[in-house]
């Protein structure tokens, strides 16, 4: 690649993975809207119980980025992961959102 070339901002390193990750985040999403039952939401969610093995890595990768406890973050992984999916939520809408921009 000489000195030359331009690359369109779409496609740095940087904004390629921002991509990947929405499009993780999108995925993840829509595993966990397909899978769970809302009803079974009041007894707490054994996530990998209904995330199947297929979809269970990217999911997980996902989840568990966003429910990395921070110092002093006292809050258990089931509040974590809950706050985790609201992440994931708004990181899906905000996506959505900016592509209908």
């Amino acid at each position: 690649m000489g000195s030359s070339t331009v690359r369109s901002l779409d496609r740095e390193p940087a904004a390629l993975a921002m991509r990947i990750g929405v499009v993780a985040a999108e995925a993840a999403l829509a595993t966990f809207a397909r899978n769970l039952d809302v009803d079974d939401l009041e007894d707490g969610v054994d996530f990998q119980g209904v995330i199947g093995p297929a979809e269970w890595p990217v999911f997980s990768l996902v989840i568990d980025t966003l429910a990395e406890a921070g110092p002093g973050d006292r809050r258990s992984l089931d509040e974590r992961r809950a706050d985790a999916l609201n992440d994931l939520a708004r990181i899906c809408m905000a996506a959505k959102n900016r592509g209908a921009a």
